[in-house]
């Protein structure tokens, strides 16, 4: 087993070892909760699941939120390329990549993305800590990998071959979400026209091929852990998703599944 995996990563230290360990395990508890329920208070599921209480929650816009979420990975991606000037090919695809994947999502929250509802900042806090950690040792590890011997399978090409699949896909689909509604409209529809038709969330489906390509690129545990923890997480997440539709429309078609078509 570690031989077949020393063919597909970079020797990680015990850091990152540790904290690969701590990204799956992170997010997949994350994504369980969303099956059971218990969701991160933002878009559709703000306040869906709120016990009555007298503590107030606090809240920004959701396009506050996101712009704060997404901010700092972004700012780390870009500030890598100063920090670490001369490593190699494959860094370079890493720091790339990584960097584009969150620059997009900020264009997207700016100049795409409708809103219609806020975001608690209790939820807002781990999201923005878990993609800038995230985003931290992605590089981190790359950075560390420098000099050591590559792996036997090179699949950094493939990486960013599925890394633009990803980011061309996932961007389709959020422009199909942003043309259901109008300016002033804040009500949901049911999606249609591109993998809609088979799956509510396309777009986390191709957001996950995208950070698979990044983890593809870089070969490293860290990454590739993040892409596990990841794809844990939008599970869960698509899967409430399927249920709040199917709660909300009567006329739902029960054969869309959440995220895989056919499958899941």
């Amino acid at each position: 087993m570690e031989s077949m995996l020393l063919r597909l990563f970079f020797p990680p230290p015990l850091l990152i070892k540790a904290m690969s360990v701590v990204c799956v395990v992170s997010l997949g508890k994350v994504g369980l909760s969303e099956f059971r329920g218990k969701h991160l208070q933002y878009s559709k599921f703000l306040n869906i699941d709120e016990k009555k209480s007298n503590k107030k929650q606090i809240q920004v816009s959701s396009r506050t939120g996101m712009l704060i979420a997404y901010t700092p990975s972004f700012l780390t991606g870009a500030v890598s390329f100063g920090l670490f000037p001369n490593e190699d090919l494959r860094f370079l695809f890493v720091k790339s990549t990584l960097t584009f994947h969150f620059f997009k999502r900020i264009l997207e929250v700016l100049f795409i993305h409708r809103y219609s509802g806020g975001m608690d900042v209790e939820s807002l806090t781990p999201i923005t800590l878990s993609y800038f950690t995230s985003s931290v040792f992605v590089i981190y590890a790359q950075h560390l990998a420098q000099g050591l011997p590559e792996p036997a399978v090179d699949l950094k090409y493939p990486g960013i071959v599925l890394f633009l699949i990803g980011i061309i896909g996932n961007f389709y689909h959020h422009r199909l979400l942003s043309k259901l509604r109008s300016n002033n409209d804040k009500e949901y529809k049911v999606p249609k026209g591109g993998l809609f038709d088979l799956v509510i969330c396309p777009h986390y489906l191709f957001e996950i091929l995208g950070i698979l390509g990044i983890s593809l690129t870089a070969q490293t545990l860290y990454a590739f852990s993040f892409f596990i923890g990841s794809t844990l997480y939008l599970m869960g997440r698509s899967y409430a998703t399927r249920r709040w539709y199917l709660s909300k429309f009567k006329d739902f078609p029960r054969d869309v599944k959440a995220l895989i078509p056919f499958v899941f």
